[in-house]
């Protein structure tokens, strides 16, 4: 059974629904504070306990993709991030949303199951490609999340956005178990076991080299979208929520565009891919450094930024899987722990920074950031050339010992 184009967008749109669980709070925390009577304080938990659980969810929920049938698993765990979001969207007090909030966010690690298992399904030579079509899934749920969010919020209350996602990941479950080919056969291991190669994975240089390439991006890709907003909620723009929101359709267009970037790694130049989207994730801050003036420049940053990031990630993961045939789940789940520290990093930091020294402070920021991922590249760049994808067949050997 291929993995047709309609199984790559089932496989894209599953991710970006479970990855929407965890940010789809930040548009709508006023609205959530003012219903259930939560303190500015207390409400920082909101977000920070579904990245608790998505952080628990990468450490000890994904290794059993290489230990379970991922189809299966990957159904349950649709389910249940859906059930999270129902006791998010019923929750009569702050400590019962986030238990719903903990839930979805353990098991929105969903996401790394699936790209693992669209790799193993698409073989070698069409892996970059397929990978670029469900990576796109993830980034457009992170951007997406936001904008569909606040509308929601304002239609039909903030409730409104977790009772819809509840839906939407019920009826993808059943359609990933309807439609998606059965996972294809492969050597398992027990649970103890995949969690050992989980850990011992931080000894593999390749491994150790493309998660410092992500915590930097994701670093400035957070820098970005997190701080984005306190420029254009000041003078001269004093934009709302709604239309800050707009800005992520922006980088949406530039997630979009970059599915070119997995057909070059099928050809063999996924490590290349790598340098050239850092020089342009480090470059794009030339334009949304013009925030405060000027919108165009930054309209034009946030595709370029959002271009440059989903490129390093396809090609990261291409570089992993090839790397890693026989333990996809773990490679992916332990590199995407370095993805969701950058993230969080660059979110803190900016906020920070722009409370002393303005967007001035954060661009800076976020273009160190871009080029420091750009300097681990360049020392670290031969690692990826006995593992960098294309159609050949020669065999690639795991470096995970079990």
């Amino acid at each position: 059974m291929p993995l047709t184009r309609g199984r790559r967008l089932l496989l894209a749109t599953s991710c970006a629904a479970a990855v929407a669980t965890v940010y789809s709070a930040q548009p709508v925390l006023a609205e959530i504070g003012d219903d259930l009577g939560v303190d500015e304080a207390s409400l920082g938990w909101v977000v920070t306990t579904a990245q608790i659980g998505y952080l628990s969810g990468l450490a000890l929920a994904v290794p059993l993709g290489d230990v379970l049938d991922r189809r299966r698993l990957a159904v349950a765990q649709l389910f249940l991030a859906a059930a999270g979001m129902t006791v998010a969207a019923v929750a009569p007090a702050l400590p019962v949303l986030l238990v719903g909030l903990a839930l979805s966010g353990v098991f929105a690690v969903v996401v790394q199951v699936l790209v693992a298992f669209a790799a193993d399904l698409a073989g070698p030579e069409e892996r970059g490609r397929t990978l670029g079509v469900v990576t796109a899934g993830v980034i457009a749920g992170i951007l997406g999340a936001r904008v569909l969010a606040g509308g929601a919020a304002a239609a039909w209350g903030w409730r409104s956005g977790y009772a819809g996602l509840a839906v939407l990941l019920s009826a993808l479950a059943l359609l990933v178990a309807r439609l998606l080919p059965p996972d294809p056969p492969r050597r398992r291991v027990t649970y103890r076991q995949a969690l050992g190669s989980f850990g011992r994975l931080r000894r593999d240089p390749l491994f150790r080299s493309r998660g410092l390439i992500a915590f930097f991006a994701f670093a400035s890709f957070g820098t970005l979208w997190s701080g984005l907003a306190l420029p254009l909620a000041a003078d001269p723009w004093r934009f709302g929520p709604a239309e800050i929101g707009l800005f992520g359709l922006a980088g949406l267009a530039g997630t979009l565009g970059a599915a070119r970037s997995g057909r070059w790694a099928d050809s063999g130049r996924a490590n290349l891919v790598t340098g050239g989207a850092l020089a342009l994730l480090a470059a794009s801050w030339a334009c949304t450094g013009w925030a405060p003036v000027a919108l165009w420049p930054v309209v034009i940053g946030t595709v370029l930024l959002d271009l440059a990031v989903q490129a390093v990630q396809v090609s990261n993961q291409a570089l992993l899987t090839a790397a890693h045939p026989d333990r996809t789940s773990s490679a992916i789940g332990g590199y995407m722990i370095f993805y969701s520290l950058g993230s969080a990093f660059g979110a803190t930091a900016t906020t920070t920074l722009y409370a002393r020294f303005g967007w001035t402070g954060s661009s800076l920021l976020g273009t160190g950031l871009a080029l420091a991922g750009l300097l681990v590249w360049a020392v670290t760049r031969r690692l990826a050339g006995d593992h960098d994808t294309g159609s050949s067949t020669r065999p690639t050997r795991s470096m995970i010992s079990t």
